[in-house]
Formats: structure tokens, sequence, C-alpha cells
């Protein structure tokens, strides 16, 4: 909880954030990565942390820069390999769960100083979205683990209050 409580009112991992390069985010989470470039753009997938980057400001040509990145907890439910959570995390960390529920998030980033509202705007049927304040950070929850389904939703799968993401931007 640790970890997401600090990415949720830090808005950084490992010292990497917004605005930082390939090469810090690279030093902050390792090399093991799946990197896609498309439409000038970049993506790094690093299992449980996603990346984008875009060339910097004029000036800095032929520099990137992050300018989002999420922290995707729905994977941690149906990707248990080792390779899910970078190393430096689980240094850092410890184990991580595969299921994180949204009231202990609440609690954690509440002790830390900050409050949690909901976004209307970022909110739908199936997921509620909240600001973290002073923070760049959204939290997705599931509100329905079945949207599209029968209604009967998989007792094994994502449940309504487990933090489906958290979106820096």
């Amino acid at each position: 909880m640790d970890f997401y409580a600090h990415v949720a009112v830090s808005g950084e991992v490992l010292g990497a954030g917004l605005d930082a390069g390939p090469d810090t985010w690279e030093a902050a989470l390792g090399a093991e990565f799946l990197e896609v470039p498309w439409s000038g753009l970049l993506r790094r997938d690093y299992g449980l942390v996603e990346v984008n980057f875009s060339p910097d400001r004029p000036g800095r040509e032929g520099q990137m820069s992050c300018f989002g990145y999420g922290v995707k907890v729905q994977r941690l439910l149906y990707d248990r390999s080792p390779r899910t959570v970078p190393p430096p995390l689980l240094r850092t960390y410890g184990e991580f769960t595969p299921r994180v529920p949204f009231e202990q998030l609440r609690t954690a980033v509440l002790d830390l100083g900050r409050t949690i509202e909901l976004d209307e705007r970022g909110t739908s049927n199936d997921m509620y979205c909240y600001r973290v304040s002073a923070s760049a950070a959204r939290i997705h929850v599931v509100a329905d683990p079945d949207p599209y389904g029968p209604g009967d939703p998989d007792p094994d799968g994502h449940q309504r209050g487990d933090v489906w993401s958290i979106d820096v931007w």
C-alpha cells in the first residue's frame, strides 16, 4: 500500500515522474521493458508501470520526456509472473498483492495529509475516478466488475472497490 499511496501523493516512482526522460525511468525501474514507438511518441511497458514519452520542447531536439504514466494494478490479478513487478519495486516495497482495496488506499492517502474527491468527469458506469489533492494522480476504481456480462462477476476476478489503476498526467 505504501507504493500506491506514494505514487498518488507524490506523482513519482522511485524518483522518476513527469518530465523525466527514458534514461531516468530506466535507472528507476530497470532495463526490462517492452518499448512501443508510435507516431513520434514512445511507450515503455514495465508490467505494473506503463510510461508514455513525447519529444521535448524546441531547443532539446532528440530528447524525450514523460508526459504521463500509469500504475496498472489490474495486471497483478491475472499476471502473476515474476516480471510483472519490476525488481527495484520489489526490493523497495516487498511483495505486491493482486488486489488493492480502494478504502485502504484512501486511508493511506489521507494519513499522508491529502484528500481524495470523486472526479465526475472521469467516472463512468463501470469505473469511478478519484482525484488526489495537490497531485496529478487519478485513481480508477472498479464500480461494476462485469459491466457487459450476465451480472455474475468472476469471484476470482476484480471486485467492486478494487483499484484498477493510478494514472499521473
